[in-house]
């Protein structure tokens, strides 16, 4: 009898195929994680600004606006310096580091404001928005496909 050890060559290309198909499957959610894990600072950071606002506004009784984007209104892949000399500054409010979002926060009313944030971590031109007012925490408002 001969002693016949080792894959032929059909399994092995059968291991081949499944390595394959895993990988086709694993790959984009991967992907997709990462896009959504860098998209998580922008929810934080927008009731951030909401607490900032609702302390400033308990303090001196009105609100502050700051209608300019910070630090600029065109947010992509990279993240960007956070610069002072804005009225965040007076709200007190800063990020830790560099930030991927832009953020505003506008007096609506002599009662209400609302802090948007918006990031566009994958580069398609469509961004995810969150928004924020007086009583609602940060919510999901934006056009961007890609957030799960």
């Amino acid at each position: 009898m001969l002693n016949k050890k080792g894959f032929t060559l059909v399994e092995l290309m059968i291991v081949v195929a499944i390595i394959g198909i895993l990988a086709a499957i694993a790959i984009p959610n991967f992907v997709a994680m990462q896009y959504r894990s860098k998209r998580a600072e922008v929810p934080p950071n927008v009731d951030g600004i909401k607490t900032a606002e609702l302390a400033y506004d308990a303090a001196f009784d009105s609100f502050i606006q700051e209608t300019t984007a910070r630090p600029d209104s065109s947010p992509g892949k990279a993240q960007r310096v956070w610069t002072s000399g804005s009225n965040f500054d007076t709200l007190g409010w800063a990020p830790d580091g560099k930030v991927r979002g832009s953020y505003t926060v506008a007096s609506t009313s002599s009662t209400d404001f609302l802090v948007t944030g918006w990031c566009d971590v994958d580069g398609d031109g469509s961004s995810a928005t969150y928004t924020a007012t007086k009583s609602i925490n940060s919510v999901f408002k934006g056009t961007d496909v890609n957030v799960y």
